[in-house]
């Protein structure tokens, strides 16, 4: 029997109303003979709700303590909609991360997806059962419950597709796929019927929400196709897979991050201070990226290293920076006012030419630029905070809008 995996984001669950339909929408696939597994979010901003609920009591919840708690969400999601699928006359059965089998590293917040083990899941299945897991958490190998990050129920699903040898892994929300730039900030951006892998998991990774770049990275290894659409508005959809070389070329997207914190840090004694920032951060579970070191004397280059924290991201992220700054004492700065904006598409960086028009661009709209860093499919740009919407609009209309 086929079998899919659909996945279900927190906005097409937000109520009674919605779970009912999304039962509607699942109990129709297994009619036409489909095994299902579901994978759900948490009700509409129920995270949300728990974090700022953990932010009254501590600054710093513990991380453990806070993958307990957020794991919750979730629980409630896949039992409501077990139920819903009950009165439809639609065997189910509602599964943790943990019973099904996904087992992670030992990080809380961010943890990584090392192995699969769905026997409990194809049990199920077997039985005719719809299998309903709740996204976004597995257990570590100490048997810790751990959560995966913001998006982390994408990594579930296409984790769970993998592991089922599913025929697709269908990735729903309140949007009908994937967008040459926000919608909701630049209102001629264009819907992309297909995204390469690297395509997409770079945008995920520099800013756009409608796919974890965990999950895009999972899908490239094992070959599976995702499909991402609306919950309530089928009629058109992206699917993300693998492209044939020179199939696209030039700019896709144009994504940005408003909210970071680039980390700077300067003195003879640079590379020193950057592993113990390292090593403090490592501990403290902080991802970091784009990181710059230079071997330049200090008083040529106060600043000889310095890399990225997606601050938003971080639980307790204004408690972290000050241990880390008491360590550092003024070898540290800590830039708060810049965001990320981004170029990406397929051999974006085969010649310089597109970072020299990008540049010159923004230059012509007094939009100064204050850090550079390129891949083979992205090139970003840090500027400061206030001016990233005026930034994507120019580079939108610029590389994409004029397309015709």
């Amino acid at each position: 029997m086929t079998c899919i995996v659909q996945k279900f984001g927190g906005s097409s669950l937000s109520d009674v109303d919605k779970i009912m339909k999304v039962a509607g929408m699942i109990a129709r696939a297994k009619k036409q003979g489909m095994d299902v597994a579901a994978v759900v979010s948490a009700m509409g901003k129920t995270t949300n709700q728990l974090v700022e609920m953990a932010r009254s009591i501590s600054p710093k919840p513990p991380r453990r303590e806070m993958d307990m708690l957020l794991s919750t969400g979730e629980r409630i999601t896949m039992s409501l909609l077990c139920m819903a699928l009950n009165e439809m006359g639609v065997q189910s059965v509602s599964l943790t991360g943990s019973q099904c089998g996904i087992i992670t590293n030992h990080r809380h917040n961010d943890a990584q997806v090392i192995e699969v083990r769905p026997f409990r899941v194809l049990d199920e299945l077997a039985e005719g059962k719809v299998v309903v897991v709740g996204g976004f958490q597995g257990v570590s190998y100490k048997r810790d419950i751990t959560t995966l990050g913001r998006g982390g129920s994408d990594t579930t699903a296409v984790a769970l597709a993998a592991a089922l040898d599913a025929e697709r892994c269908e990735i729903y929300s309140d949007v009908d796929g994937v967008y040459s730039a926000d919608p909701s900030l630049v209102t001629d951006a264009r819907h992309l019927p297909e995204v390469s892998y690297p395509v997409m998991q770079e945008m995920s990774a520099a800013g756009a929400k409608v796919l974890n770049a965990q999950a895009v990275q999972f899908a490239k290894e094992k070959q599976i196709a995702i499909y991402a659409g609306s919950t309530f508005d089928r009629r058109r959809e992206t699917v993300v897979r693998k492209f044939q070389p020179g199939k696209v070329a030039g700019v896709q997207a144009v994504v940005s991050e408003a909210a970071i914190t680039r980390v700077r840090i300067s003195g003879d004694l640079a590379l020193a201070g950057f592993k113990k920032a390292l090593d403090f951060l490592e501990r403290e579970q902080v991802p970091v990226k784009e990181i710059h070191a230079a071997d330049i004397p200090a008083d040529s280059d106060p600043s000889r290293v310095s890399f990225v924290v997606s601050s938003p991201d971080v639980y307790g992220w204004e408690a972290i920076r000050e241990r880390l700054a008491r360590q550092l004492g003024n070898a540290v700065r800590f830039d708060t006012h810049l965001g990320a904006l981004s170029l990406i598409g397929e051999g974006l960086n085969r010649t310089n030419a597109t970072l020299i028009e990008a540049l010159e661009l923004l230059e012509r709209h007094d939009i100064a630029v204050a850090g550079i860093t390129t891949t083979s499919f992205r090139i970003s740009l840090l500027v400061p905070r206030e001016k990233i919407d005026a930034g994507v609009r120019l580079c939108h209309g610029h590389w994409i809008a004029k397309m015709g």
